[in-house]
């Protein structure tokens, strides 16, 4: 089965505690069960990162996650989006097809609006340049949480269109793929983690940065000695890193009281940094070594274009693009 998935190279630094739970972790386990095919979103960065520069290093800051988390680029494609300038053509063949009120419809376009974005085009065509990176690639599966199932939906649609108006097969109809396990991270303030929200903690953050951001985690006032709340985000953000016996005995002991905020905190920030330890090793020697990482996403951008091109000519024979 062929899977494809991407992480946005936004916001100031690299992944954060939700990318890996919600979305890497099971990246690395589907490249040596599937055709794994990842990419970096840095052509969807546009959308909110406006300089050169920066989105260029958080694209290798992304690029280093995914390395350092134990994506094998033998196994697995890698590739940087902007590598693939396919994707756009493609984009464009989608928009053709695409009602204006199916973008309107767009939960997270209405969610940017509601947090202040200024709409641009861009934001509003976000879902069809989405379709543009499963479609060119006839995945088959596309994992999503369920925050993000109707952008497949709507790709699903926009594939339908497409295959309807030019009375053609060419684009497969990719279905989610939704883990029974994926954990919806908390941030530091209790919404969903998000580089939107500003309340990340970072997979590798130094550990100075990463211990004022974890005492930092909103708390009340409620006294060590009375029962705590375990829907809390700090102690969902503790679970993470426990096994199922070891967060019952912690909760256990947080309802009965005597367990304070500060120490839930010292404990969660021990956690992440043993946790992380290993590979913030392995991502520290990529890091060192930034001509092969280079290399790698070169690779994997001539390994997805192997793959995008049949697709993408048997799309311009069905429209009658190009020459004969």
């Amino acid at each position: 089965m062929r899977i494809l998935s991407g992480i946005q190279s936004s916001g100031e630094t690299g992944c954060h505690l939700g990318n890996y739970f919600g979305a890497m972790r099971q990246h690395v386990a589907y490249q040596s069960e599937h055709e794994g095919i990842f990419f970096i979103a840095d052509y969807h960065s546009m959308t909110s990162v406006r300089n050169a520069a920066l989105r260029r290093r958080l694209v290798d800051e992304v690029a280093l996650d995914y390395l350092g988390a134990g994506l094998d680029p033998e196994q697995a494609v890698l590739y940087r989006q902007s590598d693939l300038p396919e994707t756009c053509e493609l984009q464009w063949m989608l928009t053709t097809v695409t009602p204006m009120g199916l973008l309107q419809r767009a939960h997270s376009y209405k969610d940017k609006l509601a947090q202040g974005v200024a709409a641009d085009h861009g934001l509003f065509a976000y879902p069809v340049l989405m379709a543009a990176d499963i479609l060119q690639f006839n995945a088959d599966l596309v994992p999503v949480g369920q925050d993000q199932k109707q952008h497949l939906e709507m790709t699903r649609d926009m594939a339908q269109r497409f295959n309807h108006t030019y009375e053609t097969e060419v684009f497969k109809l990719p279905d989610p793929l939704i883990p029974e396990e994926v954990a919806v991270v908390p941030g530091l303030d209790g919404r969903k983690m998000s580089k939107s929200y500003d309340n990340t903690l970072g997979m590798f953050w130094p550990q100075k940065q990463l211990k004022k951001a974890v005492m930092s985690i909103v708390t009340d006032s409620t006294p060590v000695e009375d029962p705590k709340d375990t829907d809390h985000a700090l102690f969902q953000l503790w679970a993470l890193f426990a096994d199922e016996a070891e967060r019952d005995a912690y909760f256990e002991r947080a309802r009965a009281g005597g367990l304070g905020y500060g120490d839930a905190k010292k404990d969660l920030l021990k956690r992440i940094l043993d946790y992380f330890g290993p590979m913030r090793e392995r991502r520290e020697d990529w890091a060192k070594r930034p001509a092969d990482l280079e290399d790698v996403l070169r690779d994997g951008a001539r390994r997805a274009r192997e793959r995008v091109r049949p697709v993408l000519d048997a799309a311009r024979e069905a429209a009658g693009l190009g020459g004969r």
